[in-house]
């Protein structure tokens, strides 16, 4: 079997789950595959895997879509379920993939504290900077000014920068890319799978439907030229003044 066509992608999705839940133009599609890919470039074997995920749009990801041994556990918890399956079985690649509002809310004591004992884990955040699944509230990753169900007249609070958060935390593999930038995601997810400690990948990821609508990119189209237009390289950005970084988001692998 070639590895990276759609032949062997298929081996890895319960084909039973399809369509996705996700909703049109949802960018978990497009990470969904790209965690597929990642795993099929590295020729890993699926049996010596385990996926977890919390409640929200981002814990779809893997369960029921991957066929694979997947927990779908409480709000905010998978971090602690991941801990107790690698404490039990070390030899287990264990991948925690959910989204801003379960990782970073009411999970992010859980998400410190796994950064701080470099946990050898993999954390994907599907970071859509609302809560998607459930009216589109306030998230900790939500823009300051943005509009969501719970701030009509804009977001007055500063949103955590999670990448920042989890390096000051002591995580060991850290990075960021967003949907639009698919083949340098792979490669970043491929690295952080492979990492020794805590791997943490943060995915910006489109939301027509909930944060869209509302931000005025109320289209699929828009939030991924938004992407394109607000993201800047790390290697960029070293050469920007802090007026040209203005509204902009920095990407790239961070520490690793």
């Amino acid at each position: 079997m070639i590895r990276g066509t759609t032949e062997s992608i298929r081996r890895m999705i319960r084909s039973e789950t399809f369509p996705t839940p996700f909703c049109s133009g949802c960018g978990h599609g497009i990470l969904m595959g790209a965690i597929l890919r990642a795993i099929d470039e590295l020729e890993w074997d699926l049996d010596r895997m385990v996926f977890v995920s919390g409640i929200g749009c981002g814990g779809w990801i893997p369960s029921p879509h991957f066929a694979a041994d997947t927990l779908h556990v409480t709000h905010g918890r998978p971090i602690a379920f991941a801990t107790g399956v690698k404490t039990f079985n070390p030899d287990l690649n264990v991948v925690v993939i959910g989204g801003d509002g379960d990782i970073a809310s009411i999970g992010g004591n859980h998400l410190i504290h796994a950064a701080r004992r470099d946990l050898d884990i993999t954390v994907i955040c599907a970071n859509n900077l609302i809560y998607g699944m459930t009216g589109g509230q306030l998230t900790p990753t939500t823009p300051e000014g943005a509009y969501t169900s719970t701030t009509p007249q804009g977001n007055p609070e500063r949103p955590f920068d999670l990448c920042k958060l989890v390096a000051a935390a002591g995580a060991t593999y850290v990075a960021r890319y967003s949907v639009y930038h698919v083949r340098p995601l792979i490669k970043v997810l491929k690295a952080a799978l492979q990492h020794k400690g805590f791997g943490f990948v943060e995915v910006l990821s489109s939301c027509p439907t909930q944060y869209g609508h509302r931000n005025d990119l109320a289209t699929p189209v828009q939030m991924l030229h938004g992407f394109k237009e607000t993201c800047v390289t790390s290697k960029r950005a070293k050469k920007m003044t802090e007026d040209e970084l203005e509204g902009k988001v920095i990407i790239g692998e961070f520490v690793g």
